[in-house]
């Protein structure tokens, strides 16, 4: 694993902030043999196998220091199924011990899973993005194809009535179904009993999906199927918005099959992939922003340490199958670390910039403790343990909910975000002021492509000085401005850029463009408001 990301601010709690989630991901490698060729990838926290779930989202903090993204994603795309359906995991290692001991190679597809799909098209989209290789991608477009051909066509996965995608009633995306007591244990399968419904976790994703493989066709010159693309997500969407939102945040499930699950309020559930689909572009600012102040107003009444819920109110104890899913454990109303990453990153894309650093600071705090990070904490702070888990393992290095804090810090916070591959295409904007940080120096690099981008930036009463790095990009910047301070001018040297401001809930920032070759200096002279 390699070094190609840094940040340095002076200030201790940021400059440790990526050491530290490196650690934890050092821990989570997990390097497999089959048939012959390595694999490499990164552990799901709570069992010795690979997840394109977590893998997929891993990616995002994965891709600036691992030099090899590619060979999980191959693995995936060589077992997938000829009607497109492709496994949630694979390993190579007992997970249930003792009554597991073979050491054979093993694959499972959920088959409740609704997401699988959406997420290997996410994982592709990553690796491509960080290794430039147009090759290799464009080889396995039609392996995206099909997942995507597979979930608008399955009968388990596509309502053809209301064009969404369905799935069992289910704990957001996770993977064991409710089955009115049916069944005797976790339920993972369907059959005549099952009670169907839409879950925005899934519809949201397909909504990413859909654009990113459109952007992947666009990269190989291809504008028929992008354009194909681009309006299935527009159609998904409109559709999502329609059926899923409360008019304060997401409905947890939209029922097809009706079913009454005492004691259960499901118009108040708030569940973990809300702040995802402020992300992945799904919501209007509004809506964002209703959702981010449905966080801030649980945050004051609730009695857990923070309000990263998985699902709140969580349901009745046990009623999934488990007596280990009580209220406030795991998915049921655990608190969860991705879940504070994603909101964090969508409260610094919409005027909640503030929040957006106290979670990565409150984090922080959190983790640096004993230098231990758990996938999930019960309310009181107690986390996740073997005993207390429906899963066989409880690793102390969670790596899918550090790295979407990383996410946040990296995109949110330093504000760097790849619009293209190998840092072409820059979104810059850096937000250091609302963490009270006014000088920093920020290196972006991806180990599989050598491909980097940086900047320094320096904040005086009267003027941003900023320096980009890049062997060569266009920068499309974004900077906050300091509270009571409106741009004046934006220079280039001698040399006028042109700008506007755009005001952002009560935060102003700066918007321009400039190409930069090797280094650019920018000074945005300000004014008192």
């Amino acid at each position: 694993m390699q070094k190609s990301i840094s940040i340095q601010t002076g200030h201790r709690e940021f400059d440790e902030f990526i050491p530290r989630i490196l650690s934890f991901l050092r821990k989570d490698v997990l390097d497999l043999v089959i048939d012959g060729r390595r694999i490499r990838g990164y552990r799901t926290p709570d069992a010795r196998s690979i997840w394109i779930r977590d893998y997929s989202d891993m990616l995002r903090a994965v891709k600036y220091f691992e030099p090899d993204l590619k060979s999980t994603i191959d693995h995936f795309a060589e077992t997938q199924a000829a009607n497109g359906r492709l496994f949630d995991y694979f390993t190579t290692f007992p997970e249930k011990l003792p009554c597991e001991r073979e050491n054979w190679t093993k694959y499972v597809r959920v088959p409740v899973e609704a997401d699988v799909e959406y997420r290997f098209v996410k994982a592709l989209f990553l690796a491509w993005q960080a290794t430039g290789d147009d090759g290799w991608m464009e080889r396995l477009i039609p392996a995206a194809e099909r997942a995507l051909q597979y979930i608008l066509n399955h009968p388990w996965r596509w309502d053809a009535q209301t064009g969404l995608v369905k799935r069992a009633y289910t704990i957001d995306t996770w993977d064991f179904a409710y089955t009115a007591g049916q069944h005797d244990w976790l339920q993972f399968r369907i059959d005549g009993n099952t009670f169907w419904g839409f879950s925005h976790a899934d519809n949201s994703g397909y909504v990413e999906a859909f654009h990113l493989i459109a952007r992947l066709y666009d990269a190989v010159g291809n504008p028929i199927p992008a354009g194909l693309w681009r309006k299935r997500a527009a159609d998904l969407k409109s559709r999502m918005n329609r059926v899923c939102w409360n008019g304060r945040f997401y409905t947890h499930f939209v029922k097809r099959t009706p079913v009454t699950i005492p004691g259960v309020d499901e118009s108040e559930q708030l569940s973990l992939s809300n702040p995802m689909a402020i992300n992945r572009g799904i919501t209007s600012h509004t809506m964002a922003v209703s959702i981010l102040e449905e966080y801030l107003r649980r945050r004051e009444t609730t009695k857990s340490f923070a309000e990263w819920f998985s699902i709140d109110p969580p349901f009745p104890d046990g009623i999934f199958g488990d007596e280990k899913l009580v209220g406030g454990a795991y998915v049921n109303g655990g608190i969860m670390p991705l879940v504070g990453g994603e909101l964090a990153r969508a409260a610094f894309e919409h005027g909640y910039e503030s929040y957006g650093v106290d979670i990565l600071k409150r984090y922080n705090a959190m983790v640096s403790q004993e230098e231990k990070t758990y996938l999930w904490y019960f309310p009181d702070g107690t986390p996740a343990s073997v005993e207390t888990s429906t899963s066989p393992d409880a690793m102390p290095t969670d790596g899918w909910g550090s790295s979407a804090m990383l996410y946040a810090f990296v995109e949110g916070l330093a504000g760097i975000e790849d619009r293209a591959s190998r840092f072409r295409a820059v979104r810059l904007s850096p937000r250091w002021i609302a963490a009270g940080v006014t000088e920093a120096e920020v290196t972006l690099g991806y180990a599989a492509s050598r491909a980097a981008f940086g900047y320094t930036c320096r904040y005086d009463t009267d003027q941003i000085a900023l320096i980009l790095r890049s062997p060569g990009s266009e920068v499309e910047c974004h900077v906050l401005l300091p509270k009571d301070r409106l741009p004046e001018t934006v220079l280039s040297g001698e040399t006028d850029i042109i700008f506007k401001t755009s005001q952002v809930e009560k935060s102003l920032y700066v918007d321009f463009s400039t190409a930069v070759q090797d280094e650019r200096s920018i000074q945005i002279h300000m004014k008192a408001n």
